[in-house]
C-alpha cells in the first residue's frame, strides 16, 4: 500500500465477493475516511460486520448494481470505485443470458454514469480471460463491459473520472472456481469430473489479483486495461495434485479416488487468452503485466512500460507450470496441505 486510500473515500460494488473481501482487507490497512460495501448478499454482509465489528469506517449498503439510483446514491462523495460486481458462472449465464446482460453490461453502465454524476476520482473495473474471443454469454458480457468502460474515457465530456479496467485469469480458491469444487468432490462423491484432461487455463493467487487491482488504480490515466502476467495450469496436473493433497487429508488412498471426463460445457474453452494480437499493438508491456491503451486516446507512458512485441498472450502458446511448481504454489497460497 502507498497511501493512496489514506483519508479517502472508497466504494466496492460487489463487496462481499472473494476480490471485493479481499480488496477491503488491503485497503483497511490505509486507514480510509470510509469504506462503503454495495451487494445485494445481505448474509455475506452479515458475516462481514461480525468479522469487522471492530472497524468505524465500514458501511454495509443492500443494493443491486442494476438499480441505477441505489448505485448513485452509494456513490455520493465518493473518491474512488472499484467494480467487481458480476454474474460469472459460465453454465448459468448460458442457461439466463438476459440476467448476465443485466447485471455485467446494464450493471456497468450505471456504475460509469453514477461515478461521472458524482465526479469520482477513478474507477477500476474487473475483467477475465473469457472477455477475449468469447465463446460464451459471460464473455461475451464481460467484452461488452470492457468496452463500456474503456468508451467512457473519451465519451466523459468535461468530467475528470478515470476509468480502468483489468483483467483477471482464475484466480486460485476463489468462489466457484475448481479447486474448491474438486476438494468437495473428491469428499462428498469420492471421485472428481474434469471437462477435458487437455484443457489449459491462466492461474493467479487472490493476492496477485488484489494487488493488481490496487496497483491500476494507482497508475491508471484513463481507458487501460491492465492484464497480469501469470503461470498457465493444465487441469489434469491441478486434478492430480488436489486429488493426492484432499485423500491424504482423509486418510484414504488416492487410487480410490476416480478422474472422470465429460467434456467441454457449453460455451466453453479449451484454452484460455489474455490477449490478443490485435491489442498487442498498441500495448504497453512491463515485467509484470501488460498495459493495453485506448487507440482513441493517444499514445501514454508508464514508468518502466516499453512497447509490446505483436503476440498473443494465450494459455496454449505457453509452457504449464510443472507438477512440483503447482504444488509449491498452491501449498504457498493455503489452498492444499501436503502431509
Amino acid at each position: 500500500m502507498n497511501g493512496q486510500f489514506k483519508g479517502s473515500k472508497v466504494l466496492i460494488v460487489g463487496g462481499t465477493g472473494t476480490i471485493g473481501q479481499s480488496l477491503l482487507r488491503e485497503i483497511l490497512l490505509d486507514n480510509p475516511d470510509v469504506i462503503r460495501i454495495l451487494s445485494r448478499d445481505e448474509y455475506k454482509q452479515f458475516q462481514l460486520q461480525q468479522e469487522y465489528k471492530e472497524y468505524t469506517n465500514i458501511r454495509y449498503l443492500i443494493g443491486d448494481v442494476r438499480d441505477y439510483n441505489r448505485v448513485e446514491r452509494a456513490m455520493q462523495d465518493i473518491d474512488y470505485v472499484f467494480h467487481t460486481a458480476a454474474m460469472k458462472h459460465v453454465p448459468a449465464c448460458e442457461y439466463n443470458p438476459f440476467e448476465a446482460v443485466q447485471t455485467n453490461i446494464l450493471g456497468t453502465q450505471n456504475v460509469i454514469q453514477a461515478a461521472l454524476a458524482c465526479d469520482v476520482k477513478k474507477v477500476v473495473f474487473t475483467s477475465t480471460d473469457k472477455a477475449i474471443s468469447p465463446t460464451n454469454t459471460y464473455g461475451a458480457s464481460k467484452l461488452m463491459a470492457e468496452r463500456l468502460m474503456s468508451a467512457a474515457q473519451f465519451q466523459a465530456g468535461t468530467k475528470k473520472t478515470i476509468f480502468a479496467a483489468v483483467r483477471f485469469g482464475n484466480v486460485m480458491g476463489s468462489r466457484g472456481s475448481v479447486i474448491p469444487l474438486f476438494k468437495w468432490q473428491v469428499e462428498e462423491k469420492g471421485k472428481i469430473t474434469i471437462t477435458c484432461k487437455e484443457m489449459t487455463r491462466f492461474m493467479m493467487s487472490l493476492r496477485q489479483a488484489t494487488e493488481l487491482t490496487i496497483k491500476a488504480m494507482h497508475i491508471a490515466k484513463g481507458g487501460e486495461t491492465f492484464v497480469l502476467k501469470m503461470p498457465v495450469v493444465r487441469l489434469m496436473d491441478l486434478a492430480n495434485i488436489v486429488v493426492q493433497s484432499t485423500s491424504s487429508t482423509l486418510n484414504i488412498p488416492s487410487s480410490e479416488i476416480g478422474i472422470e471426463e465429460i467434456g467441454i460445457r457449453p460455451g466453453e474453452k479449451m484454452y484460455e487468452e489474455l490477449m490478443t494480437e490485435e491489442e498487442s499493438i498498441s500495448a504497453k508491456e512491463t515485467d509484470e503485466m501488460f498495459i493495453i491503451t485506448n487507440s482513441f486516446l493517444g499514445n501514454r507512458d508508464y514508468a518502466g512500460a516499453v512497447a509490446s512485441k505483436k503476440q498473443s498472450y494465450s494459455s496454449h502458446g505457453l509452457t504449464p507450470l510443472s507438477i512440483e511448481e503447482l504444488q509449491h504454489l498452491l501449498v504457498s497460497e493455503n489452498l492444499i496441505r501436503i502431509q
